[in-house]
């Protein structure tokens, strides 16, 4: 079942041609939201009454993106596991490992703060705590980098006596905002769709596939095509051009630590 087909250029076109039709109608319709206002970034997007996907409790975004590496590799441990014993290399292990390493190194854990995280602080970012009354104020980014929560009662240093602060028991995790909010989802979503995309080239030169390898063959191209849905959907509804401009071209260069 040897199929002649360049992966790799399918999806590197295919998945620019999503961000960048999405970020146009995002500025031609003025759809997307600067995550990076403190004022608006807490609040329900303006349009979540009428587009489904500018919710951020629609299903692609609960169920997928939150959960997207772990998505992403079970679909390439499933396809390794079943493919042919000749495909089942050691290099495709430290390939899916470096890649990894990318995806922790840049959203979750570099030697303390993620890379994003530090590159919103250095263009600017400050840690905010966003009240329900819409006020927010700033705090040390080091209660952003530990994710703390911070209440009134845990807290009272810093909740000054003239904000409106809720009745009831209330606590929130400051988040870094304003600087430049590189797009986390565009960052992973493109080295994840580059990543998976490679992954599929040994099966397509393969003679013959297994029943179960088919399956696996099936669902990883499945999990790709969600995750152009979700490229698209963010590109639309989420974050300024530049923030997801930069979010792709960092995906691009976690992918490229896997080409090895």
């Amino acid at each position: 079942m040897s199929i002649s087909f360049n992966t790799r250029q399918a999806a590197f076109i295919t998945l620019t041609l999503v961000l960048f039709l999405g970020t146009v109608y995002s500025v031609k319709n003025d759809t997307f939201l600067d995550t990076s206002n403190p004022l608006l970034t807490h609040l329900p997007h303006p349009l979540h009454k009428t587009d489904y996907f500018a919710s951020k409790s629609n299903f692609l975004n609960v169920w997928f993106i939150k959960r997207a590496w772990g998505w992403t590799s079970f679909a390439f441990l499933f396809l390794w596991l079943t493919s042919p014993r000749r495909t089942q290399t050691l290099r495709r292990v430290l390939q899916w490992t470096l890649a990894s390493l990318a995806w922790l190194a840049f959203t979750n854990w570099f030697l303390g703060p993620a890379l994003i995280d530090r590159f919103i602080v250095l263009s600017g970012g400050e840690c905010t705590v966003a009240l329900p009354s819409g006020a927010a104020f700033s705090v040390p980014h080091d209660m952003c980098f530990s994710k703390v929560r911070l209440s009134p009662v845990t807290h009272p240093n810093l909740f000054a006596s003239p904000l409106v602060l809720p009745e009831a028991p209330w606590s929130t995790v400051p988040r870094l905002r304003r600087g430049h909010d590189v797009s986390g989802h565009v960052f992973l979503l493109t080295m994840s769709i580059m990543f998976l995309a490679d992954q599929l080239t040994p099966s397509l030169h393969a003679v013959s596939w297994s029943r179960v390898h088919t399956w696996a063959v099936t669902a990883t191209v499945g999990l790709i095509a969600i995750w152009l849905l979700a490229l698209g959907t963010t590109s639309v509804y989420f974050h300024t051009p530049l923030e997801k401009v930069t979010g792709y071209f960092l995906g691009l260069a976690g992918y490229s630590l896997t080409l090895i």
